[in-house]
């Protein structure tokens, strides 16, 4: 017996219906793929990691201590101890002190609008601090003769990346969320200076005056930034053999 159209038209769909079912199947393998498990269980892992991370770092730093403790008890050539502590105070690895400037990056209000006439209406990255924004500002500071920079509560050196995912900074291996400050021992002069000369920051102000990004700066008075506490092993890519 022969299939009337619509049957035959029925029976295609049916068996089209069972191809996605298998398809979607064999793809989840158990699992719900209309959920975000699977980010959820890296935004913690990211979490666990940075809280491991934080307390090595404060392990390495006690160790540090206890090291540079035993070496004052040796004693060493004056000259050579002078040219030590130069290059420690060069590479982050030694406290400072002095006058500080901090300034504080925020995300703008989620609902923000236009802030002057002629503007048009805001995309979403319009409205959150990117990885270029601190960047620049850190970049900045440096130019105006920062003796020593803090972003968060981390001190920086020559190997710092400063790196964001979405709208959360990953700095040497912990996680942050804004607001974001940065803080830089030197004189506070210059160091404002370079901040406003700066073109990156120029047209960082352009959306802090439309949209209402978060822009503050402020005169810290006396500061002691934290020595540098993490690794300093250099890491780098290898040719496969």
């Amino acid at each position: 017996m022969r299939l009337r159209p619509v049957r035959l038209l029925t029976v295609a769909v049916f068996a089209l219906a069972g191809l996605i079912f298998f398809t979607s199947f064999n793809t989840a393998k158990g699992t719900n793929i209309r959920t975000d498990t699977s980010l959820l269980k890296l935004s913690d892992l990211i979490q666990e990691r940075s809280h491991k991370n934080g307390q090595l770092e404060e392990t390495n730093s006690a160790i540090r201590d206890q090291v540079e403790s035993l070496a004052e008890r040796r004693g060493t050539d004056k000259a050579a101890d002078a040219k030590l502590t130069a290059l420690e105070k060069a590479s982050g690895t030694l406290k400072v002190s002095g006058d500080a400037v901090s300034v504080t990056l925020m995300d703008a209000p989620p609902n923000a609008g236009p802030k002057l006439p002629g503007y048009p209406e805001p995309q979403p990255n319009d409205l959150v601090i990117h990885q270029q924004d601190l960047q620049a500002v850190v970049n900045a500071l440096w130019s105006g003769g920062a003796q020593g920079i803090k972003v968060m509560d981390q001190r920086l050196i020559s190997t710092s990346a400063v790196r964001c995912v979405g709208n959360t900074l990953i700095l040497q291996g912990r996680v942050y969320s804004p607001p974001y400050k940065i803080t830089a021992v030197g004189d506070p002069e210059k160091l404002k200076k370079a901040l406003a000369v700066s073109p990156q920051i120029q047209n960082y102000m352009l959306y802090v005056n439309a949209y209402g990004l978060g822009w503050k700066v402020e005169d810290d008075g006396a500061v002691t930034l934290p020595a540098y506490s993490g690794t300093v092993d250099l890491h780098y890519a290898k040719p496969v053999e």
